[in-house]
């Protein structure tokens, strides 16, 4: 049932937000440049590799090994701010590699350091939105968020599903923890033993 519901709600989702994803493309494009989407493998359900869609946020880089940070112009936050270089990934839920709900896909070489407890993430097709997105995003510390995901696992249900699309909206219009510290959202340090 949750793989059917993910289907028609990222179906309606994309005609319904076609306008704003191809006015936002636009202006990515002329903003920005080329590619207007950034392409990036993300482990997903049990570890396999998918290939996970946004828009672009960043310019290229002036000299080799320059920050991300100084990369992203005011355009790129706002479109982070807003989660609309999200919208792509209805896509990845459309083809079943991704869920509307889950944890968030991180890098792998972030869970090339999970231990057996952190793995508990994979458990799951990663989503759009999350427990952790919504108790914080990446003003938490990775053991925090790494907690918050896999209680919603043990916790799945259709009203904690249904509370978290409420709380997704709420910081759609307040956003808060779009970057970590300083701007940079911190690297997953390994594995750590649960509480």
């Amino acid at each position: 049932m949750r793989r059917g519901v993910d289907v028609v709600v990222a179906g309606l989702l994309l005609i319904v937000l076609s306008p704003v994803l191809a006015v936002t493309a636009i202006l990515v494009r002329l903003r920005l440049g080329s590619p207007v989407l950034f392409r990036q493998l993300r482990p997903g359900l049990d570890g396999r590799l998918f290939t996970i869609l946004k828009l672009r946020t960043m310019r290229d880089a002036r000299y080799p090994g320059e920050p991300d940070a100084d990369r992203t112009p005011p355009f790129g936050h706002r479109l982070r701010a807003t989660s609309l270089d999200e919208l792509p990934q209805l896509v990845n839920v459309l083809r079943g590699e991704m869920s509307l709900i889950g944890p968030r896909p991180t890098l792998q070489e972030q869970v090339a350091r999970y231990g057996p407890h952190e793995r508990r993430r994979l458990e799951v097709r990663p989503g759009l939105t999350g427990w952790a997105q919504v108790n914080g995003r990446n003003a938490l510390s990775w053991p925090e968020r790494i907690e918050l995901d896999i209680w919603y696992i043990d916790h799945r249900s259709l009203a904690l599903d249904l509370r978290i699309i409420g709380r997704t909206v709420a910081r759609l219009v307040r956003p808060h923890g779009v970057t970590g510290d300083g701007g940079v959202n911190p690297d997953f340090p390994g594995p750590t033993d649960p509480p």
